[in-house]
């Protein structure tokens, strides 16, 4: 297949192209083989209720068995859901999605009382449980439960709160299949008068135009299909919030912000000194800005205009094994053995699903279980340089998954989402580097500067305001004020004036844009992309320009998985994220960015 074909049906994609599931199962017979097995397993975990507390033999086997159970179930989830995101249209995948969505409802209501009956063990009998050999290997899985033991209620409501996470998903479920298969974004005119269908994989590319006409129709036309379901987009993301909210209060959170940051040990003030730091380094953003509308010639910027290239001429183009090879020369101040690994995995082994096809889930990401290879879904486009940093950026997901499932145990091989996007924006940093490093004349220099501005916007200024979006909505919800189209609109709006600044005109559609970000589904993720960038950059200086033992600590923390709360990790690997002086560093970086930029275009 053409890399460059619009929008191809599954079977027209060359199999070089896509992932390699073999590893996984070598039929889709023996996955359903394995999940009728499991299936019949699941009624053992009903063997161990009440026994928990009799001796640390009797703790520990309950353990091993959700342990083992866990691991089966993961794989037989992660093949389901990769399958089911080659083609959201092929009602084979979506029904073997459902059924193991269904196992995995069943699995954690059937092992419910597991928690529960932990907490009912009297501290001082635990203690001596904690001190015995057998449960050595437990004590930091453990000691993650045990915190718990204030928010964790009577078996029975545990086991009725683990009943209803098949239906707590509808609202997600739902806004994935709107968004992915029913949405239709309709079709604008090319530069030669060709009808171009809008998906959500070419729409950056088509802001990125230099003809503007093509550019303001690509964005309205896009809105245009967000406003038609607007209401219904407002009553999903209403619904999933206030689902949240029935969560939070059943566990005695406060909010439920507190709950999603409890999960990971992150003090609420990373969060609240993100939003602040941003807060207090608006100006060099509002500085860009003024600088693209001066040197795009325009008498108003609008949002469209934002991400167009500011030197024209220069057209991207690099197909995805050339992306591969220019990552492999990127990433060699990690070493031989990552740069091969990654190569191999990118070129050889088939990790990636490399093009959009019909059907297929938008966007991009890495995943896996500890018994596969990591996987990696990609749109991608070879007109397009953000393919080849999500490329980049995915391929640092990966190599983190890598080292963390060969290094650690299962049951401590999986790193939590705040330290996830280290070591991908890692990777992303270093591909700047290598990029900029080469002798490359003066409009290419503006174009990746521009870039790298650009990546620092969307990750540490655009997050931010997501997740203050999120923290606004939230308290409101919390408040109980309703949550209507008009009031996430308003909320929205607010925040868009204050993070785009006198500069930028801002359309009237523009506030359904809340409507599409994926990640408002994973309340309280958003966050972390910008203290990730902040930790991230901060590591990347201190591997490239370490002498001494830096590369290790870095290697070190790849291959710790979750072995350790997160601040913990990141603190062994260098960068401490209590601290404020991570994400202002980011934002000095920034603004330096921006007068660079000033400075290569005084001329224009």
């Amino acid at each position: 297949m053409d890399a460059r074909t619009e929008n191809p049906t599954r079977d027209e994609v060359s199999v070089e192209s896509q992932w390699d599931l073999s590893g996984m199962y070598s039929s889709p017979a023996d996955w359903k083989i394995e999940l009728a097995e499991l299936e019949a397993e699941i009624k053992k975990y009903a063997s161990f209720i009440g026994t928990l507390a009799e001796s640390a033999l009797k703790l520990k086997a309950c353990l091993e068995f959700d342990m083992n159970f866990s691991r089966q179930l993961e794989k037989l989830y992660t093949f389901a859901h990769l399958k089911n995101d080659e083609d959201k249209t092929n009602n084979l995948y979506q029904e073997n999605f459902e059924k193991v969505m269904m196992l995995v409802n069943e699995a954690s209501k059937a092992s419910s009382f597991i928690r529960s009956e932990i907490m009912s063990i009297p501290e001082d009998l635990m203690n001596g449980f904690l001190a015995e050999k057998d449960l050595e290997f437990y004590q930091y899985h453990l000691e993650q439960i045990l915190r718990y033991r204030e928010h964790t209620l009577s078996e029975k409501e545990e086991a009725l709160l683990a009943a209803s996470g098949e239906m707590g998903r509808t609202m997600r479920d739902a806004f994935d299949m709107l968004d992915n298969a029913d949405l239709q974004l309709g079709t604008i005119e090319g530069e030669d008068g060709e009808t171009v269908s809008l998906t959500h994989g070419n729409f950056q590319s088509l802001l990125q135009h230099y003809d503007r006409r093509i550019r303001q129709d690509a964005f309205h036309t896009y809105y245009k299909a967000y406003e038609s379901h607007q209401y219904t987009y407002s009553t999903l993301l209403s619904g999933s919030i206030k689902k949240d909210l029935f969560y939070s209060r059943a566990k005695n959170f406060p909010s439920y912000r507190a709950k999603s940051l409890f999960s990971e040990n992150i003090p609420v003030a990373v969060y609240d000194n993100l939003i602040e730091s941003v807060h207090q380094n608006l100006d060099p953003l509002y500085k860009y800005f003024g600088l693209r509308k001066r040197l795009l010639k325009l008498d108003e910027l609008h949002i469209y205009d934002c991400s167009v290239p500011l030197v024209e001429g220069i057209k991207w183009h690099m197909s995805f094994d050339q992306a591969v090879k220019e990552i492999q020369t990127a990433l060699k101040p990690l070493g031989d053995e990552y740069v091969e690994q990654v190569t191999q995995g990118l070129s050889v082994d088939r990790w990636t699903d490399r093009y959009e096809n019909k059907g297929k889930r938008s966007g991009a990401y890495s995943s896996g279980c500890y018994d596969s290879n990591p996987f990696i879904l990609m749109n991608y486009r070879e007109d397009n340089i953000n393919s080849v940093y999500t490329l980049a950026h995915e391929a640092g997901h990966s190599m983190h998954s890598f080292y963390s499932r060969k290094n650690q145990p299962y049951l401590y091989s999986d790193y939590t989402i705040f330290v996830a996007e280290v070591a991908s924006t890692f990777n992303e940093a270093l591909l700047t580097r290598h990029f900029l490093s080469q002798d490359i004349d003066p409009d290419m220099r503006i174009y990746l500067i521009c870039r790298e501005i650009d990546n620092f916007r969307g990750t540490l200024y655009r997050q931010t305001m997501f997740a203050e979006f999120e923290y606004q909505v939230y308290k409101a919800a919390e408040g109980n004020e309703p949550l209507t189209l008009e009031s996430f609109k308003q909320i929205y709006s607010g925040l868009l004036k204050r993070y785009f600044g006198p500069e930028v005109v801002l359309d009237d559609c523009l506030p359904l844009e809340c409507f599409r970000i994926p990640h408002f589904y994973f309340s309280f993720y958003v966050y972390k992309y910008a203290t990730g960038i902040s930790a991230a950059y901060a590591l990347a200086d201190r591997v490239t320009s370490g002498k001494g033992s830096e590369l290790d600590d870095y290697l070190g923390f790849l291959k710790s998985g979750g072995s350790k709360y997160p601040i913990d990790l990141l603190k062994s690997a260098g960068v401490d994220m209590l601290s404020p002086e991570p994400v202002r560093t980011a934002l000095a970086k920034f603004s330096a960015l921006v007068d660079e930029l000033e400075h290569l275009t005084s001329n224009h």
